[in-house]
């Protein structure tokens, strides 16, 4: 292999950092463009749950289990489950037995980009297009900053609206017909004590059809508060978000009649500026042109509804990927096709599942979902949506 494996993007879930750090251990090169323009540059958003079957497997390829635990939020995989009138349908205590414990993404991403050389991730580097080699020709970055750079290894990591994935014409995401907007509730068990025992130590979800209320407890005493509404995209757009009481306000009259007030005002007494999150998938199935040297991972390769595995699933492609190119570094292509050889029908299976168990979960026929997913869970144990 000549000169250093060139990473497009790292992600929110650390997936390139995943890759990158593995390499590392292996004492493999490579340099991670990022289009932000520092660790900090913007929010990272909300928990995960990491899995013991595939992110805390990515993890300990990582070699940084003890940083991993050193950041989990305890007592978080608790989960509520209610109905629209404020009834407790049922719950998961966290007694410190289940295996997938919640972390802010944002301390994931900083305990792997501090397990990186100095250099490792070139921030500020936005791309604005790829051009695929020719096996006689290197593959080419070009940046929106006006710089360029050329590589004959290139793996995008870049996520959803992938320029790597759309140089091997690749599909695009689709709109699924539903959107989240998220606030924030800060100092909860002072300032909302209310809502602090409506959520609990983890997560609350009550749900009707196509319309629902998720609040997530985190770490430093904020819920975090999710409205699910299936909503063309000119609604979303139709609203003003920059203004914060009125746009909650109608956030909340969408979801109709029947919600207990104590339900309501985890949107309502939001202190945060709503942000609405689209929904977007890859469709199921779909591919891109394998071209020698080039490699997707993560949300680049198999874009799904969010059904708490995705970042999982990102956190193993990059360990996964790093092992491969490990076992043959001088045949990238043979580590690519390994790699694919697994991760492809893996990705398939699972994106299936994912988009089955999102419409389950959210869908319009919700409630009678919540009430059977409790019942698997007291049968077969936690199934974290």
């Amino acid at each position: 292999m000549n000169g250093s494996i060139t990473i497009a993007g790292a992600g929110l879930a650390g997936l390139a950092l995943a890759l990158a750090r593995v390499l590392h251990v292996h004492g493999i090169a490579s340099t991670v463009y990022e289009a932000e323009a520092s660790p900090s540059g913007r929010t990272q958003g909300g928990q995960l749950d990491i899995h013991d079957f595939n992110g805390q497997v990515a993890l300990q390829q990582c070699r940084l289990m003890d940083e991993f635990h050193s950041i989990v939020n305890m007592g978080a995989e608790a989960m509520r489950f209610l109905n629209p009138d404020g009834e407790l349908v049922g719950e998961i205590p966290d007694d410190g037995e289940l295996s997938n414990p919640e972390v802010l993404r944002g301390e994931l991403r900083r305990i792997l980009i501090e397990s990186l050389p100095h250099g490792t991730i070139q921030w500020g580097h936005k791309i604005a297009s790829v051009t695929p080699g020719d096996g006689h020709r290197p593959h080419v970055i070009n940046f929106a900053n006006g710089s360029s750079v050329s590589t004959e290894v290139l793996i995008g990591a870049d996520g959803a609206w992938s320029r790597v994935r759309a140089s091997l014409n690749g599909a695009m995401p689709e709109y699924l017909g539903t959107l989240w907007v998220e606030t924030f509730l800060h100092d909860v068990e002072k300032n909302h004590p209310q809502s602090a025992a409506l959520v609990g130590s983890g997560a609350m979800l009550a749900m009707k059809p196509g319309r629902g209320i998720f609040g997530h407890r985190e770490a430093n005493d904020v819920i975090h508060t999710y409205v699910v509404l299936k909503k063309p995209l000119e609604w979303m757009q139709s609203v003003d978000f920059s203004d914060r009481e009125r746009a909650l306000t109608l956030v909340a009259e969408q979801l109709g009649q029947g919600w207990a007030p104590e339900l309501l005002e985890l949107v309502t007494r939001g202190e945060t500026t709503p942000v609405a999150r689209p929904i977007w998938g890859l469709p199921l199935e779909h591919t891109w042109d394998r071209v020698p040297g080039i490699m997707l991972i993560g949300d680049a390769a198999h874009l799904t509804p969010p059904d708490g595995d995705g970042a999982n699933w990102a956190l193993y492609d990059g360990a996964q990927l790093a092992q491969a190119i490990a076992a043959t570094p001088a045949d990238i292509d043979t580590a690519f096709n390994t790699f694919a050889e697994q991760m492809l029908p893996r990705s398939a299976a699972s994106s299936t599942e994912g988009y089955q168990s999102f419409e389950q979960t959210f869908g319009y026929n919700a409630p009678a979902n919540l009430r059977d997913m409790m019942n698997r869970t007291k049968t077969y144990g936690h199934q974290h949506q």
